[in-house]
């Protein structure tokens, strides 16, 4: 055991030896520098022999020697960062994101050692997010397939009778099967960018009327109101617009208190046909490091919902997606600072033509 541990030791403290050209900013001045001081090491050696009675074919093998120890010594760590990018990517082959790359150099290796780093962050993320996304959907299937297939085995098998209160327990676990696929080719619009942008002028007071009848229907144990600016209207595209709203006030519904309201707040924004919307409810908040997480896909907020960990408590799509299509509009999504409960502001600028990039 000792001695595997010692080469393992050694190679740990050659690592974090120091690297004497890393201040310089290009990798073809270094080279210069590794090549102009080990020819005048080589040639003060041979010339220091001679007063010594040192011919040159004994004291220029000696001089090589130094030189290659001086050149260890002054060029450690211009292509130590390459070894490991390369070391890096063969665990990443394997499926290990976790191996960073020692970037100090300041010049084109010290850059790339810096891009690789956060390729490898990035790839870290997305594997993270591919394994919650297999779990979370696995789970989201199951229950309701679970729940369906119960209701119809006792059904098949005349344990329960085909009441309309049973085929409303499978309607509602067929409907909410459908919101689930629903979302899914949101997302997966989301992640092919095939999105465009349908802009018309809205009346707002009515579609946010639209919108909470909706949301009203669907969690009936809860209070949604509006307060609407008199007269106001917005350029947006009406379908991404509603997916905004509606999922803000299911997730309001859902990790508020039972019973308590939901409040719509709509105001002008800045120019004309800008818009911004506040959905609140009087739910436990969300925590400020938790705010910038919840708009992450399946981000369940189970930490600052009462409802939230509940079967059926929601995907974790509705906030990624109500962000998405907001920033498909030019705009912004945001959790604000309250007192009490939570409030989501969505900003949306002025839009009175549509955008060639958004309608190609």
């Amino acid at each position: 055991m000792t001695g595997a541990g010692e080469p393992r030791v050694a190679h740990r403290l050659w690592a974090r030896l120091p690297r004497p050209l890393d201040p310089l900013r290009s990798i073809k001045v270094k080279f210069g520098v590794v090549v102009v001081v080990t020819a005048c090491v080589a040639i003060l050696i041979v010339l220091w022999g001679y007063p010594l009675g040192f011919r040159a074919r004994q004291t220029l093998p000696v001089g090589v020697l130094i030189s290659l120890v001086v050149i260890q010594l002054l060029a450690h760590g211009m292509t130590a960062p390459l070894r490991e990018m390369t070391a890096a990517a063969r665990a990443m082959a394997r499926g290990d994101y976790s191996r960073r790359v020692r970037a100090t150099s300041r010049d084109e290796v010290g850059e790339l050692a810096q891009a690789f780093n956060r390729m490898a962050a990035d790839l870290a993320e997305v594997d993270r997010q591919r394994r919650e996304f297999v779990a979370n959907v696995s789970h989201e299937l199951r229950t309701p397939i679970s729940a369906l297939r119960a209701v119809l085995e006792n059904v098949a098998d005349g344990v329960t009778p085909a009441s309309p209160d049973v085929l409303d327990s499978a309607l509602e676990q067929t409907e909410r099967l459908g919101r689930l696929v629903t979302q899914l080719l949101d997302l997966s619009r989301v992640d092919a960018g095939a999105a465009a942008l349908d802009l018309d002028r809205l009346d707002v007071a009515a579609f946010v009327a639209d919108v909470t009848a909706e949301a009203a229907a669907g969690h009936p144990d809860t209070a949604f109101a509006s307060d609407v600016a008199p007269g106001l209207h917005a350029t947006a595209d009406r379908d991404r617009l509603h997916q905004v709203v509606a999922n803000l006030l299911d997730n309001a519904a859902r990790h508020g208190p039972p019973g308590t309201p939901v409040t719509v707040t709509a105001r002008p924004g800045h120019g004309p046909g800008g818009l911004v919307l506040e959905v609140a409810d009087e739910g436990p908040g969300i925590p400020p490091e938790e705010r910038a997480r919840v708009f992450e896909r399946f981000s369940r907020g189970a930490a600052f919902g009462p409802r939230a960990g509940t079967p059926g408590g929601g995907t974790g799509l509705g906030l990624a997606i109500a962000r998405w299509a907001t920033d498909l509009h030019g705009g912004d999504i945001t959790v604000l600072d309250t007192p009490t409960g939570c409030r989501i502001r969505v900003v949306l600028p002025p839009l009175i033509q549509s955008r060639p990039s958004e309608l190609a």
